[in-house]
Formats: structure tokens, C-alpha cells, sequence
């Protein structure tokens, strides 16, 4: 940072605080994308293999040792409002069609996926198991 102190300190730390901000988003990998379609495509391509909605819906509505699915708050068909199964808290449904907001914000997918794959799967999701679930999600229909 020494190569910093010709500019004023409160210039120095903004400077910082933006170079830091670019290295972390360079260092966390994540998927730049503006649509789900284009979301969804991106996880394919990270993972080296094709999406499948079939298999995003089995992953939806499958427990995978632990005591919850996605559905057990997201509902089977993903296409209502679902309720957290600890909480109560009214979901929006994550159908795209259903709920434009939905799946468009790629730091709040990754946010949730980091969470919900947790709770579901006990570990983070694979970009492949993301790219499916979300493929499924975008084929279904209000």
C-alpha cells in the first residue's frame, strides 16, 4: 500500500476497500448472469455438463439424509408460496414465471443456495445440482 501515499488517507482507504472488493470477486468464482435462463447456463458450463430438469426436480423434491427437501418449504411444485418448516415464514415461490424478482440476482442465488444446500444436502450444492434445480424451476408455469 505504499504505493498508495501520494493520494489523501480517506482516498487510500476507499481505494483499498474497492481493489480488496475486486479480488474477493475474482476469488469467489461466482456466475455472472441477468436472467435464469442465462443463470441456469452458466452452472452448466461451470460444471462441464448439460442441465437436466428432470433431475433439478428429483433434487428439488428428495430428501438427501437429512430431514428436509427443498420442497419442505418451497412445495413440491414450487409454482405457490411455500413456509419455512422451522419458522413459519411465508417463501415467495421460486418459479420464475410465477415470480419475476425470482432468480435474477446472482449474489442472492448464490446467498441461498450456499444456505438452503446446507440445510437440505449438508454441504454446499454442486454447480451441476444448482444448474438442474434451476432449470427445472424456469420450465414450470403459473
Amino acid at each position: 500500500m505504499q504505493a498508495l501515499n501520494f493520494l489523501p488517507s480517506r482516498h487510500r482507504v476507499f481505494t483499498t476497500a474497492c481493489a480488496l472488493t475486486i479480488a474477493m470477486a475474482g476469488l469467489t468464482g461466482s456466475v455472472q448472469a441477468a436472467t435464469p435462463t442465462e443463470l441456469s447456463t452458466a452452472y452448466a458450463t461451470q460444471a462441464g455438463a448439460a442441465a437436466q430438469a428432470e433431475r433439478g426436480r428429483q433434487f428439488f423434491t428428495t430428501t438427501h439424509g437429512k430431514e428436509w427437501s427443498c420442497a419442505s418449504c418451497h412445495t413440491a411444485l414450487a409454482t405457490q408460496v411455500g413456509k419455512h418448516a422451522s419458522t413459519g415464514k411465508p417463501i415467495a415461490a421460486m418459479a420464475p414465471a410465477v415470480n419475476a424478482e425470482r432468480l435474477t440476482d446472482p449474489a442472492k442465488v448464490e446467498k441461498w443456495f450456499r444456505r438452503n444446500c446446507n440445510d437440505v444436502v449438508g454441504r454446499e450444492c454442486s454447480a451441476l445440482e444448482k444448474a438442474d434445480v434451476m432449470s427445472w424451476l424456469i420450465t414450470l408455469k403459473p
